[in-house]
């Protein structure tokens, strides 16, 4: 049975819902978005991107987090991004571990349906945490990097777009090769 979207609740009433629902909801200012599924390049992508970066956090205090972890960007924003870092200990809104404030990467494999959100609305929402010092926004139907650094005079956007291209994460000290990232995925050939 399909669980209909309450248009509008307050932040109270959107963490209760949100616990007892299957899906995934997103929660900006008062409004609730259902998190669509992802396909299998988009999940081949996080999982590429997660292995990548793990093995290089080993002897490390920073790990990773899955889509399944909440953060909360403000005090009426809750976002899911699909994946986030944390460097020490988690810090959290709530007792149940849910709402994480404190990742220090997010990143987010763009889709057709949330390319728009993930490079416009979530951006914003992400630059306003104190904590994050660099947003990835990894497309998923072209080799494409997009990496937002936080910088004294503000952000910093670096694309990369070559498959031998490696992306700098100095804020977890490693590095992300573009052609671990893609591994396996087939693109459709460009129209003549």
């Amino acid at each position: 049975m399909a669980v209909e979207t309450p248009v509008r609740l307050t932040v109270e009433e959107y963490l209760a819902w949100e616990e007892t629902n299957f899906e995934k909801h997103e929660y900006i200012d008062g409004e609730v978005r259902c998190m669509a599924g992802a396909k299998a390049p988009h999940n081949r992508i996080m999982s590429n991107t997660n292995t990548a970066i793990g093995r290089q956090l080993d002897d490390s205090d920073c790990f990773l987090l899955s889509s399944e972890m909440r953060v909360q960007a403000a005090e009426t924003r809750f976002v899911y991004p699909d994946l986030s870092a944390v460097c020490g200990e988690e810090e959290f809104a709530r007792e149940n571990e849910m709402e994480l404030l404190n990742p220090v990467l997010v990143i987010e494999v763009t889709s057709p349906s949330t390319m728009d959100i993930d490079r416009g609305e979530k951006m914003d929402l992400y630059f306003e945490v104190p904590s994050i010092q660099a947003y990835l926004i990894i497309d998923q139907h072209r080799v494409c990097a997009q990496l937002n650094i936080r910088a004294q005079s503000g952000w910093q956007a670096i694309s990369f777009e070559s498959i031998d291209d490696v992306v700098p994460l100095e804020v977890l000290s490693c590095k992300l090769p573009l052609a671990q990232v893609y591994r396996g995925i087939k693109f459709d050939a460009a129209p003549d």
